[in-house]
């Protein structure tokens, strides 16, 4: 599927890969993720794309974003919009798929092989277009969840599928990771308290 020799493209679609990995019950480890990559080819870029909800004081997603920018990858982030939906619920919509289309057109005469974390069938197009032009494209998503999390279009069209769910050993956070990243907050955050308090009197 991958020749050492080719250069490698990574098109992360933010939101999709989040809900397919939360699917299948573990968090990608983004470093791993770029080791991975670069012992199959040559990574010449790994862009991540996500829409950001600008009123918010804090972000969810503002540390990894900063994290991903400071460690090899490119983000592309463009604000959401919030609006109300004719039954009145507020919904925020936040689609980059433009952006990310354009920017692996820009590569084509570059890249060798694009490997596309989506499952959206909106990305079929872009893929046969790619593939016009002499390129080879993987896709990584997941039949494995309930529902599946890829579209069958957009899995006939591409040169291959990678099942998420056989990455998991590969690009897969370490459960223990999180529980002792969260323990070390809280334990920063006591400390700051007791700081805070002690500068009290």
């Amino acid at each position: 599927m991958f020749d050492q020799r080719e250069k490698i493209a990574l098109f992360i679609d933010g939101a999709n890969l989040y809900a397919a990995s939360r699917g299948l019950g573990f968090d990608i480890d983004y470093k791993k993720m770029l080791r991975s990559f670069e012992a199959r080819g040559y990574l010449l870029r790994a862009y991540y794309y996500t829409a950001l909800v600008e009123d918010n004081e804090y972000s969810s997603i503002r540390p990894l974003i900063d994290w991903l920018d400071y460690n090899g990858y490119r983000v592309v982030t463009k604000p959401a919009r919030e609006f109300t939906d004719a039954s009145g619920r507020r919904r925020i919509k936040g689609n980059m798929d433009i952006e990310l289309a354009v920017d692996a057109m820009e590569l084509v005469d570059t890249v060798d092989h694009f490997v596309l974390f989506s499952g959206d069938g909106d990305f079929r197009s872009l893929v046969a277009a790619l593939q016009r032009k002499g390129r080879k494209v993987s896709v990584v998503s997941t039949l494995t969840s309930s529902p599946p999390m890829i579209s069958d279009d957009l899995r006939r069209q591409a040169d291959h599928f990678i099942e998420l769910a056989n990455l998991k050993a590969e690009i897969g956070r370490d459960p223990a990771e999180r529980e002792a990243r969260i323990a070390r907050r809280i334990e920063a955050e006591e400390a700051a308290a007791a700081v805070e308090e002690d500068d009290d009197y």
